[in-house]
């Protein structure tokens, strides 16, 4: 892979020598690639290396270029070490930053993953004041099919001119996506605006003024003169005694101008629009056609815990969706996504907690080697002590690039040197096994940028996911109280950024990596990177090695992923009602006697336990067990088993046979024999029913 690095004029500074023998490649510095340099790039791409070039600003000009030029490397990457590190008061020392950022950005495309597409012909439905909503119209209908559903007249009220379709009424709903929306309404108003020719002989007409411009009739002025029916005559466009029915009409996009959004949620679905802004209206004119995105999870119903027998657990992924494009399906035993509602944010990966829902583009995989590259690669340069700030490809991405210039102006601090800024397509979609493994690959902090991107419940779903990693963390000894090793960063402009690294990252805050290097890999599956990255946290744990270590240590409750089951043994029976709810196969059964066992190291907390058991006997207890015993079947309960009062085979468990009696003694239908017979097996049961003499026979 051929790399080109430029100092942009001499405005910062880099070291080819060093960044060379970083990346094991003979590096020349340009001065000015994107000008009387060029040449250097149009030579790289005539060669069938893949192209790395340390330059974001000029990215579309380097693209032209190589359509110019007929490239014949097949991969073209850019990155921007410039605002990241070199424009920064603490530039001289970001290269081995610089090396680390071009190594990641060596790293292969993530794998391809299925789409999910969108297909819109054009039908625009404009919601909100006629007036308004036809100023709208008139800009966009020469490449939309304009539909109106008017809300008021407005201050001018609707144009003479028939122009465009417009329905009146009441909106009950819309609902949908980007080529799927339908709207849901009901004819609440005497006027039908199809019949309605516009004349305006009953705005004359009406002495109450109760008819506007927008052709529909305010029924709290109406006192029933009814002389806007005689003024209507011939057209016979208004009808009093018209029935409101319950409409739908289905549409490909939505402008809405209402006060109000038809959705009550953070993230609107695709298509949807809240407001006539130019960029509003510049996209709605290119959202003709067929468009594809990637479909950004992916779902494992096994290894779901959301529900069993209809009982609902882990609802996590269900209540921290900001599109409602997660719902429950309990009939089914499991969550349906809906992919045309999803928005990438992979918050229900974050606090999903078997890992039946995983990030399909980038794969947690993925993102663990580009970590795992990164450190690497900035400690073989002489890097101590990185600090990895995640944050997103758009709002985040543009404070931390306004940071960059604003230092290169002198008006700010900029990005430390000891600090990478890697971007996500959202920062809710790395939670805990990832977080912990850049620890063990020598991260001494992990920073997550949040923006207004973020839906309110993201923050608190990551801010819990963050409680566990400061208790496990603090717990074993990695960090003191007062240190955050992994803590959100608010920000939405360049200098409340640049005070809070400062005040997170620099002089006495400063972290020191804690956690011995790792090398074990992040891998697809959630739940066995977390057990990796806990193995490799215990294992050099420091309070592990003192005298008074811990037997276990206390989780919070609030997004716990770890913990054990807690059994009242006066109240179970037994039944095993939770061996058969438990989708991680913690709790067992044993074959050979009555006994309920557990492994604690697949206990995910979920709850499916503990609604599922009919005696209310169970309780969940978030925690990290520090013994071997996390990793062993150990007993939770026992009793003697029952034997029929008939042929003495086992057939029940002793306390699960006299709750059963206790609780029917005193029903009519379980009396005299027929109580004796609940305390045998069930052929023995029916041998003695047809043996009776007693017993009335119904053939």
């Amino acid at each position: 892979m051929t790399t080109l690095i430029c100092d942009c004029n001499q405005t910062q500074p880099l070291d080819p020598k060093a960044l060379s023998q970083s990346l094991s490649e003979n590096l020349t510095l340009h001065t000015a690639l994107c000008r009387r340099e060029a040449g250097a790039f149009v030579k790289a791409v005539q060669g069938t290396d893949d192209v790395v070039v340390a330059c974001t600003q000029e990215q579309r000009l380097f693209g032209d270029l190589a359509v110019e030029a007929q490239a014949k490397t097949s991969v073209i990457k850019f990155v921007n070490i410039r605002e990241t590190g070199g424009w920064s008061s603490d530039a001289k020392n970001a290269a081995p930053k610089m090396a680390a950022l071009l190594a990641a950005a060596h790293l292969p495309e993530p794998e391809p993953v299925t789409t999910v597409t969108f297909k819109s012909a054009g039908r625009l439905l404009i919601l909100g004041d006629l007036d308004q909503a036809e100023k709208a119209a008139a800009l966009l209908a020469d490449t939309l099919n304009v539909t109106i559903f008017t809300q008021g007249a407005g201050d001018a009220g609707g144009s003479q001119d028939r122009r465009y379709p417009v329905l009146g009424g009441k909106v009950l709903r819309v609902d949908g996506w980007l080529g799927a929306f339908t709207l849901t309404w009901q004819r609440t108003n005497p006027i039908d605006l199809d019949l309605c020719t516009r004349c305006n002989a009953c705005v004359a007409a009406c002495p109450e003024q109760a008819i506007g411009l927008d052709y529909q009739i305010d029924l709290n002025k109406c006192t029933s003169h009814r002389d806007c029916v005689t003024a209507c005559g011939a057209i016979g466009a208004i009808d009093f005694q018209r029935v409101a029915q319950e409409e739908t009409a289905e549409f490909d996009l939505v402008l809405d101008l209402r006060a109000h959004s038809a959705f009550n949620r953070h993230a609107l679905p695709q298509g949807y629009f809240r407001e006539a802004s130019v960029a509003n209206l510049m996209r709605l004119r290119e959202l003709v056609g067929e468009f594809e995105k990637p479909k950004f999870f992916a779902y494992k119903q096994k290894l779901c815990a959301h529900s069993r027998n209809e009982q609902v657990g882990c609802n996590a992924c269900v209540d921290i969706c900001s599109a409602e494009a997660v719902s429950s399906d309990k009939s089914r035993q499991q969550i349906k996504v809906n992919p045309n509602l999803c928005v990438g944010c992979g918050a229900c990966t974050t606090v999903c907690p078997t890992g039946a829902l995983t990030y399909g583009y980038p794969r947690a995989s993925e993102q663990g080697q580009k970590l795992k590259t990164l450190l690497s690669t900035y400690q073989k340069a002489g890097g101590k002590d990185a600090v990895i700030l995640l944050h997103s490809q758009e709002a985040g991405q543009a404070v931390v690039q306004e940071l960059g210039r604003a230092a290169q102006l002198k008006l700010a601090q900029g990005v430390p040197a000891h600090v990478i800024p890697v971007s996500v397509w959202h920062t809710a979609s790395l939670g805990l096994d990832v977080w912990l493994s850049a620890l063990a690959y020598g991260a001494a902090q992990l920073l997550v940028l949040v923006t207004t991107e973020e839906a309110p419940q993201y923050l608190d779903g990551l801010q819990a996911q963050m409680d566990q990693a400061q208790a496990l963390l603090e717990g074993l000894g990695f960090a003191k109280p007062a240190q955050a090793p992994v803590q959100l960063v608010r920000a939405t402009q360049a200098l409340e950024l640049d005070a809070e690294l400062q005040r997170l990252t620099t002089g006495k805050s400063r972290l020191n990596a804690a956690v011995p290097l790792a090398t074990f890999a992040v891998t697809a599956e959630k739940r066995s990177t977390l057990n990796f990255v806990i193995d490799h946290l215990l294992e050099h744990a420091p309070a592990l090695k003192a005298n008074t270590a811990p037997e276990a240590l206390a989780l919070p409750a609030d997004g716990a992923l770890l913990g054990t089951v807690e059994v009242n043994k006066d109240s179970c029976t037994l039944c095993m009602s939770c061996v058969s709810a438990c989708p991680a196969n913690a709790l067992q059964d044993n074959q050979q006697a009555p006994q309920l066992r557990f492994f604690e190291k697949n206990c995910v907390q979920c709850g499916l336990c503990v609604s599922t058991c009919p005696e209310k006997a169970l309780n969940l207890v978030p925690r990290l067990l520090l013994t071997p015993e996390r990793k062993e079947v150990r007993v939770l309960n026992e009793t003697q088993p029952y034997g029929c009062i008939r042929c003495r085979k086992p057939f029940g468990t002793l306390k699960g046979v006299e709750a059963m009696i206790g609780k029917l003694a005193g029903h009519a239908m379980f009396q005299g024999a027929a109580l004796e017979r609940l305390k045998m097996c069930g052929d023995c049961r029916v041998i003695d029913i047809y043996s009776s003499g007693d017993e009335q026979k119904i053939l």
